[in-house]
């Protein structure tokens, strides 16, 4: 796409989901920090059913401390890669009490050095927690970046840098949550559903199916 096109498509997206925001279930920067260091191979809805338990028992790090691998566990075996997971929000929770007073870091190198945490789940909390315009690219917005021409790139990183040079910096940070909403409801990965799709004009998807099957 043409640098037009991109800012075209980009706003098509926002117009057909104003109100876009995370559908990850958190209460503060902390459970948003766990809530998306669990989402890792996961659906956002198995996610939210496992923590409103879990945020209920433990709403910030030294609860989560306290309740401990096997309580955490309990909560979470409905979640792939579980007893991972438990284990990393753990260890997760005491360097925040080690380090930074119980708080969520804004600083990108802190958050990566996190266990669980890597540069998709820091780009999330920066954007939603504290307001930063990084975009995270997950397996939708990689699909979609290369899909429709928006930003070609054989790895999330060259996907993510692209986006981000690309998509006017205004738009840049509600962009993430148009993307992956667009991904996870319309352009699905085995069968993209164009003919509803609000910005098929500027997309350059060779396999466009225009009528519902």
């Amino acid at each position: 796409m043409t640098l037009k096109e991109v800012e075209r498509f980009i706003t098509l997206l926002a117009e057909a989901h104003p109100n876009a925001e995370s559908e990850l279930e958190f209460v503060d920067d902390y459970t948003l920090l766990v809530a998306v260091v669990l989402s890792a191979q996961a659906t956002d809805a198995s996610v939210n059913r496992a923590t409103r338990g879990l945020f209920r028992d433990a709403p910030d790090p030294a609860a989560m401390v306290a309740l401990g691998e096997d309580g955490v566990g309990a909560h979470i075996r409905s979640i792939g890669l579980w007893r991972t997971k438990a284990r990393n929000v753990i260890t997760l929770s005491q360097t925040l009490l080690d380090r930074y007073d119980g708080r969520v870091p804004r600083d990108r190198a802190a958050l990566e050095a996190l266990p669980g945490v890597g540069r998709k789940t820091a780009n999330v909390v920066m954007n939603v927690a504290f307001g930063d315009s990084t975009m995270a690219v997950d397996t939708h917005i990689f699909r979609i970046g290369n899909r429709t021409g928006l930003a070609p790139g054989k790895t999330t990183r060259a996907v993510e840098d692209q986006l981000v040079a690309r998509i006017p910096a205004p738009l840049l940070r509600p962009a993430h949550h148009w993307l992956i909403l667009h991904g996870r409801y319309v352009c699905k990965a085995r069968r993209p559903e164009c003919w509803r799709c609000p910005a098929q004009e500027p997309c350059q998807y060779t396999g466009k199916v225009l009528t519902p099957p």
